[in-house]
């Protein structure tokens, strides 16, 4: 089940990225006193009482925009509209309401979503009361709260959850691998698609960013379903083109999202660039297992696979487990070994453990590493055991999960890959203190 969306719209100039900033409980939105900082699409993962959603800051609303860039963020904000489970419809307490809020409120009221009015800059109890003039927009009752503050900011998450879509339950769908082709603009992620399948199921294009859309496609392969996830091409912030093409990265995040598995285009003409270590960083992030795939292999100079490997391992040091696999999309080349390291990822995120095995190879490890210590209080591992698979993740019961320092744990995920393998896909470890539920 991938997470919900929930989009915050609004004119120029009325908090929306301070709101996200405060939401996601860090900063992550640029903020500045300057209307129309915000052009392109941002987001944050946030979990509040046991659910968790993507929230997406977008650029000030013109409905009826002049300038290039004003259409171009009206576009953008028409998407993420679409693309909402959940719309947070963001005003000025202190300045009521004004033609623009009228004008996005009409906007609104064609959308089926859910929509929230959530009157900011209340920064006090005088302000709160002035929420109420928000009524006349006619889309219910606004929430008045000061994301500066953290004002009623509580309340506004636990109105969102409740309009949350519920979880689907799982069926014999979750026995079916779940395959995403990710990658950014023109790396062959549908060249790929079409050779997977031995036919032109999806448009294939020269121009990069022709598929929008995330296309599920179902594969049978030697007798095994998968269902195959084709993506638009993902950009770095601020080089998003307009309208659809900007808000394709969330359909792709979504697609990471709903995926067990994930290929990762990329291409040999123009290697591991930024781009490429930034949807890395989404798939480690996801605790996805991965394949990396180096497409246009034909059109390597140097064709010296041990010299590549070594130079994506140096950029890619955070994703050392994953797989390489060299093809060329175009002509067939090396694509017959794409699903098999598929499937190999994918069996070695179901494989679990005996918890007396992971506790002798955790007990070896720290008899052979000293363990981290603050002042006087040094850490002890009193078990472990692996609690899931999919992604596989262990839980360790320690005397102070506070003395886990990162190093350590990279310390104990070697020793674990080591001794039992997991090729090709993170894992979480979670540290509880004893007596913690």
């Amino acid at each position: 089940m991938s997470k919900p969306i929930v989009a915050i719209v609004g004119r120029q100039n009325v908090g929306k990225s301070t709101l996200l900033n405060r939401l996601a409980g860090k900063r992550i939105a640029i903020v500045a006193d300057l209307p129309g900082t915000t052009r392109d699409r941002i987001f944050a993962d946030v979990s509040w009482q046991g659910a968790s959603f993507t929230i997406v800051d977008t650029g000030g609303l013109e409905v009826s925009p002049r300038s290039a860039i004003a259409k171009g963020v009206k576009g953008q904000v028409e998407v993420a509209i679409a693309e909402a489970d959940v719309i947070l419809f963001l005003v000025d307490t202190g300045d009521g309401v004004v033609p623009s809020d009228l004008e996005i409120a009409e906007m609104l009221r064609g959308s089926s979503k859910p929509i929230v009015i959530v009157a900011n800059k209340a920064d006090n109890a005088r302000l709160e009361t002035e929420a109420v003039e928000f009524y006349h927009l006619g889309l219910g009752e606004p929430l008045a709260i000061s994301a500066y503050h953290g004002r009623g900011t509580a309340e506004l998450l636990d109105k969102v959850i409740s309009l949350l879509p519920t979880p689907s339950a799982v069926g014999t769908e979750a026995e079916i691998m779940k395959l995403a082709i990710v990658g950014r603009p023109n790396v062959g992620k549908s060249t790929l698609l079409n050779a997977l399948l031995g036919e032109e199921r999806a448009i294939v294009d020269e121009v990069p960013g022709t598929t929008h859309d995330a296309i599920n496609t179902s594969l049978d392969f030697d007798g095994q379903s998968v269902i195959l996830i084709d993506t638009a091409g993902i950009r770095r912030r601020g080089r998003w083109g307009k309208g659809v093409e900007r808000y394709s990265v969330i359909r792709a995040l979504r697609a990471i999202d709903e995926a067990d598995i994930v290929l990762l285009v990329l291409d040999t003409t123009e290697l591991l660039t930024s781009q490429d270590e930034h949807i890395a960083g989404y798939i480690q992030q996801a605790v996805k297992g991965v394949v990396l795939v180096v497409n246009k292999w034909d059109l390597a100079v140097n064709k010296n696979m041990v010299e590549c490997n070594r130079y994506i391992r140096s950029k890619l040091k955070f994703m050392s487990y994953a797989s390489v696999v060299y093809i060329s999309a175009k002509f067939g080349e090396g694509t017959d070994k794409v699903m098999p390291q598929a499937f190999q990822v994918y069996h070695e995120r179901l494989k679990r453990l005996p918890t007396a095995e992971v506790n002798s190879v955790v007990q070896q490890a720290v008899a052979a590493h000293t363990l981290p210590r603050k002042g006087s209080k040094q850490l002890k591992i009193l078990y472990a055991t692996q609690a899931e698979v999919n992604p596989p993740t262990f839980v360790f019961f320690v005397n102070d999960a506070k003395l886990i320092h990162f190093s350590y744990q990279h310390y104990l995920e070697n020793k674990l890959r080591q001794s039992f393998g997991f090729a090709g896909t993170p894992f979480r470890l979670v540290f509880k203190t004893r007596g913690e539920a």
